[in-house]
């Protein structure tokens, strides 16, 4: 028998209430209601981004990690290899810097040793020149070894999930140092501020990556972050393990046709909330350092993270990349 409001007790309607509050907001999750990100101030916000902004340019053209300064990168075979500013050996450096021969490099498995020429005057950084045999630690080795040589810096550069390690060289003469700014961005704009749940993954999985060199490497993501916007849901493969402090993500999206650089862009999101959300600002996506040197390996956009829509915020593509063969390996031309 169904019963009249009229004839339904207090407590009655107490319960109907609860039931229908119930279900009207397990109806709206349904729906896909998202909440909104930590307000910010327009302002501060602005303010704030500028010096990121400033920081990034900084760090640009500030050695070892200034993508800039960098002005070579020689990949490293089984067994020796002779360097030195004699045009005919393998890894040729500037004169003003570097003798005929400044010595000879050895790959050994994973190990790479520098045994130095009679008079050689590479040096330990901040240290003595090196006058005997001296393994090399790769910058993932959490021990890097960084030598110099005149204005040269050099360190054994290795990637995630390969075995290949290549000898990197920066020159902190460079003209470029002085004179570089970072290209165009869109205007800051607070509604590029998303709201993002990260969806764990059962264990961390490797993702397999091209690179600009040609070959692959492999990062290993812990879930996906899922955003909303426009009304649709987005996903976006985060690289980090639940101890980062941040997680890596690398994008294309369909500006990239037009405005942006064509291989896809490079962003930081801050590591998620205990109920597992965290806010994604496309205003600080930026471009990976092949966009200004040749002399890099980026990895690339996976598909997974190409998104269908228009990221309207963050860095440009500059008026002439470095790298000109990147642009032909995003979703236009898989390269």
């Amino acid at each position: 028998m169904r019963l009249s409001p009229r004839e339904m007790s207090s407590n009655d309607l107490r319960r109907v209430a609860v039931v229908a509050f119930t279900v009207l907001i397990s109806g709206a999750a349904c729906t896909g209601d998202w909440p909104d990100p930590p307000p910010v101030d327009a302002g501060e916000f602005a303010a704030a981004h500028e010096e990121w902004r400033s920081n990034r340019e900084a760090r640009m053209v500030t050695p070892p990690g200034g993508a800039v300064l960098w002005m070579g990168l020689f990949p490293l075979a089984q067994g020796e290899v002779q360097m030195g500013s004699d045009p005919d050996l393998t890894i040729v450096l500037p004169e003003e810097d570097a003798p005929a021969l400044v010595g000879t490099l050895t790959l050994t498995g994973q190990e790479v040793t520098f045994a130095p020429a009679p008079g050689s005057p590479l040096a330990l950084q901040d240290g003595p020149v090196i006058t005997e045999s001296t393994v090399l630690e790769n910058d993932r080795s959490g021990n890097t070894t960084y030598i110099t040589l005149g204005s040269l810096g050099m360190r054994i550069h290795a990637e995630p999930g390969t075995d290949r390690l290549w000898l990197r060289v920066w020159d902190t003469d460079l003209p470029l140092r002085e004179t570089f700014e970072l290209p165009e961005y869109y205007p800051v704009d607070t509604e590029w501020r998303v709201a993002a749940r990260l969806e764990l993954y059962p264990e961390l999985r490797g993702v397999p990556l091209a690179d600009v060199t040609g070959g692959m490497i492999e990062q290993n993501a812990l879930g996906e972050l899922v955003f909303e916007r426009d009304g649709r849901e987005h996903t976006l493969i985060a690289v980090g393990t639940e101890e980062s402090s941040s997680y890596f993500i690398m994008m294309w999206d369909s500006t990239a046709t037009t405005e942006t650089y064509q291989a896809g862009r490079y962003l930081r999101v801050e590591k998620v909330d205990e109920e597992g959300w965290t806010t994604i600002d496309f205003n600080r996506s930026y471009n990976a350092p092949c966009v200004f040197t040749a002399f890099s390996v980026c990895a690339l956009p996976p598909r997974e993270n190409w998104l269908d829509l228009p990221v309207t915020a963050g860095e440009k593509r500059p008026d002439k990349p470095a790298y000109e063969g990147v642009a032909d390996r995003g979703p236009s031309g898989e390269g």
